[in-house]
């Protein structure tokens, strides 16, 4: 069994050292995992929590989701801070500019084979994102071996980028990451020469955790201890938020 992993240090406590660049996963880090996408419960006033928050960093905070931008603002509302969508394929500086530039969205004939896969198999449901699409089977688990072998096939055969997490599994062309999304930011204002912090709670998340750490930052999952490059650990999404003071 792995064991758990200690409190990180008080955000207060990092400051003090010097400027703290926040990196904020979304579900299951910020918002509890729901069944499906769109069934999330998004805390009230999250969003201008988070700008705050932003303001007291200087502006260093980003969220970093698996979500498409345009999916997150349909859940939290407008909002002034940086983030990154689709795993890092896309980058938005607080003023909405993007950063990095455009990604490329997936082609038709493959977008019609993931709706073919997912409409043979129940329970499995889609998700459309402007550079990609992810299959979801939390609500058919006993399809999730299924799910991933016709991911991990059509990802070779398109020379697609798969990335898998809990009970999904996503595709879209090569260059996004996590680890992306912090390389990017961390190049311009207000991020760079910060000491970067990247909290998630998924499989997805690793990438951003060995960037921080590769930078010589601090990496903090989120949830059941499992195998994870972090050094620190927090319970769930309400200690995120207490620890953060949202």
């Amino acid at each position: 069994m792995t064991a758990m992993l200690p409190d990180p240090p008080a955000l207060s406590d990092l400051r003090e050292r010097g400027p703290v660049a926040l990196f904020l996963d979304f579900d299951g880090t910020l918002v509890e995992i729901a069944p499906t996408p769109d069934s999330i419960e998004v805390p009230g006033g999250l969003a201008a929590a988070l700008e705050d928050l932003a303001a007291r960093q200087g502006g260093a905070l980003a969220v970093v989701s698996g979500r498409a931008i345009d999916n997150l603002l349909e859940h939290l509302g407008p909002f002034r801070f940086a983030v990154a969508g689709s795993h890092g394929a896309e980058v938005r500086g607080a003023s909405g500019e993007r950063i990095g530039g455009k990604p490329q969205a997936l082609s038709a004939d493959v977008r019609k084979a993931i709706e073919g896969f997912a409409a043979g198999h129940e329970g499995v449901e889609v998700e459309y994102k402007s550079f990609g699409l992810a299959l979801h089977y939390r609500a058919a688990p006993d399809a999730g071996e299924d799910v991933l072998a016709f991911a991990k096939d059509l990802a070779a055969t398109k020379e697609l980028q798969l990335k898998t997490g809990k009970s999904v599994c996503e595709l879209m062309h090569a260059g996004g990451g996590k680890d992306r999304a912090v390389s990017v930011l961390m190049k311009s204002a207000p991020f760079a020469g910060a000491h970067p912090v990247f909290i998630g709670d998924d499989v997805t998340d690793e990438d951003g955790f060995a960037e921080v750490l590769r930078r010589g930052g601090t990496a903090i999952r989120v949830g059941e201890p499992k195998p994870t490059e972090a050094e620190f650990g927090l319970a769930g999404p309400d200690a995120v938020r207490d620890w953060l003071a949202l």
